[in-house]
């Protein structure tokens, strides 16, 4: 059975299959630009390994208290490295990325500090946490008061508005690199290095923060390696590779990761516990795969921009733009389109295809969202995924694919299913 055929029987037309097609050859020299970086990044993760001597007693588990686990605290030694940090903190108790910027930012504040956004207003999720929306045990509950800096009309920083918002109380500068819910071009590593080294130069003792969720491996350089004193990430995102089955991490200066080490378990006991229950192999060999995961979601990024944006919908980055993360937003301009695409990209997963998503009030969010996952993990964005909000401009964000062949199939299945609705125009 030929190529055509195997996709016309997965429910791909004729129509869509071609345009895939040609596409797909347009874009030969972006994919080789990422096989490159995928190239330097495994590289670095290969040296990293190497240097900490992983041994396959490190793949072993261990229960109860977790003392003296070696596969833990070598993999921690494993990403501060591969981060070019001072240490680490890489669990399986850390549940998400919303807890792993939680942690980093109750451990480092006390009552009277005060956290500073100089990229505008963080992810939804983050909105409890900090107390912007009241939730109990938010920060703002500790005496932890917040401010944001609002973008330029352009994108850029605002950097007289920051100067004249840090203040003796600024003891946490919070850097999201991703675009969360927003239309807003993802920061580069050199852009988040201008803007750590402008506010060091106003002041030198604050502590920067990057949540770098989505934008591992997709540079060759990390925000730790332009100033940032702490990078927060999640498991089930770029760095588990699609098998670390939870986790998060938090890399960084020494004194900053030993307290959320105190914060996550215990003052007195920090580091010492937290057993590995039999996933230190899956985080590992995760991590092992990462660079070339992300590669693989990074083409399937560039192939949705150059597949819808000729149709009309706008998209950020655009079809021609730089990467600095997996995610790929489309404004599809109607929550019909929005919640098609997404029962598109379900119907294109190996798992729970037969299922029609629909938008509800996730928590955590401030008005219902969209999820489409049909992953082995639940809610491992690093897998083939699209999510959105049901608010204007009904953008929906795509990220993920741990092959290249899948996130391709998924893409083209996200036009079938709008156009066979017909909410496709311009074909």
């Amino acid at each position: 059975m030929n190529l055509q055929k195997t996709y016309e029987a997965l429910g791909i037309d004729e129509e869509i299959f071609r345009l895939g097609e040609k596409t797909e050859a347009l874009l030969a020299e972006r994919f080789a630009e990422f096989d490159r970086n995928a190239e330097l990044c495994q590289m670095k993760v290969i040296a990293a390994m190497q240097k900490n001597r992983v041994s396959t007693e490190c793949f072993e588990t261990s229960t109860g208290y977790g003392y003296n686990d070696l596969g833990r605290d070598t993999l921690e030694s494993v990403y501060a490295d591969v981060f070019h940090t001072e240490s680490a903190l890489v669990r399986s108790q850390i549940t998400c990325g919303t807890h792993a910027l939680t942690l980093a930012m109750a451990a480092n504040l006390r009552p009277g500090d005060e956290i500073l956004s100089p990229v505008g207003k963080p992810y939804d999720t983050l909105e409890q946490v900090i107390g912007i929306v009241p939730a109990p045990g938010s920060l703002s509950e500790y005496g932890i008061t917040y401010r944001q800096v609002e973008l330029k009309s352009d994108n850029t920083f605002d950097y007289d508005g920051i100067r004249a918002a840090i203040n003796e109380r600024t003891k946490l500068i919070e850097i999201q690199r991703s675009k969360g819910y927003l239309t807003r071009p993802t920061f580069s590593v050199a852009q988040i290095g201008e803007l750590i080294s402008f506010i060091k130069s106003v002041k030198p003792d604050v502590i920067c923060m990057v949540d770098n969720c989505y934008g591992e491996f997709v540079e060759d350089l990390e925000p730790s390696d332009v100033g940032a004193d702490l990078v927060v990430g999640s498991l089930i995102k770029n760095p588990g590779g699609g098998l670390a089955p939870t986790g998060g991490y938090i890399a960084g200066r020494k004194e900053y990761v030993e307290q959320c080490a105190y914060r996550l378990t215990s003052p007195g006991l920090g580091r010492e516990v937290g057993a590995s229950l039999g996933v230190s192999r899956s985080m590992y060999q995760g991590l092992f795969l990462a660079p070339t995961v992300v590669a693989s979601a990074l083409k399937g990024a560039v192939f949705a921009a150059n597949l819808y944006e000729p149709l009309g919908f706008a998209c950020v980055p655009g079809a021609n733009e730089e990467r600095h993360d997996i995610i790929q937003a489309i404004t599809l301009g109607s929550p019909e389109r929005v919640i098609a695409f997404c029962r598109g990209i379900q119907a294109g997963s190996p798992v729970d295809s037969y299922v029609a998503p629909e938008p509800w009030a996730m928590p955590g969010y401030h008005s219902e969202v969209i999820m489409a996952a049909g992953t082995f993990y639940q809610g491992s964005s690093i897998e083939l995924s699209a999510d959105g909000p049901i608010e204007p401009p009904y953008a929906v964000y795509f990220q993920g694919g741990l092959t290249w062949a899948h996130v391709k199939f998924g893409i083209l299945m996200s036009m079938q299913r709008l156009k066979d609705a017909g909410l496709l125009p311009n074909l």
